[in-house]
């Protein structure tokens, strides 16, 4: 069965401390760029139900909308990890791959494709064509873009306990006035919460006189 029957959703999945810092969850050298010193802060928070959370969200046909930075961290890390009995190796792995950049012409990772020119008329392409959802993991200024444009259809945020002070932020400035509905919502006994919003309607005001 194809997937001809709607659009493409755009779906941004981003680890965010309360203060919306979205930079180098993973490990110090992640992305130290403006001096960031906190790189790896999501590492003491992980167990078992946050594992299997992050394995539900990737246990399903995807393809990969990355920026450079995070695709070259993905593409030096992913590849070299043995896919059976690691699902998250396998979808990263097995996935299309679209990898935004102005500078990088040859790609290393299978099934990759550099998107340049025109990103957001390629984008909107992408959304219109035959394919699974478009995950996309870190890529801050990526993000940026496609929320300008108004092309993210839900966010699946996992929201740390934690605030962090300066760092890039995952609403910066891309943001731009939109709704979104609250489709699921689970906190892991360390405190995370597992959020996903789905993208609806425009924002609207009221008074309370």
């Amino acid at each position: 069965m194809g997937w001809v029957l709607e659009m493409r959703k755009i779906i941004v999945l981003s680890f965010v401390t309360l203060d919306g810092v979205m930079q180098a969850p993973g490990n110090p050298e992640e992305d130290p760029s403006g001096g960031f010193r906190y790189g790896g802060w999501m590492v003491p928070y992980s167990d078992e139900f946050s594992m299997k959370e992050m394995v539900r969200q990737m246990d399903r046909p995807f393809d990969l909308l990355l920026g450079r930075k995070t695709y070259e961290i993905f593409a030096a890390y992913w590849p070299n990890v043995k896919t059976p009995g690691n699902p998250i190796a396998a979808g990263l792995n097995n996935a299309m791959k679209y990898v935004v950049s102005k500078t990088l012409t040859n790609p290393g990772w299978n099934s990759s494709v550099v998107v340049s020119g025109d990103v957001v008329g390629h984008i909107k392409r992408l959304k219109e064509s035959d394919g699974p959802q478009l995950h996309v993991h870190g890529s801050g200024n990526l993000i940026q873009t496609l929320m300008k444009h108004d092309l993210v259809d839900e966010l699946w945020l996992k929201i740390f306990p934690i605030t962090l002070g300066p760092g890039k932020r995952l609403f910066a400035d891309g943001t731009i006035p939109v709704a979104f509905k609250l489709q699921e919502c689970k906190t892991s006994p360390r405190g995370v919460i597992f959020a996903s919003y789905q993208r609806e309607g425009e924002v609207t005001t009221g008074s309370m006189k």
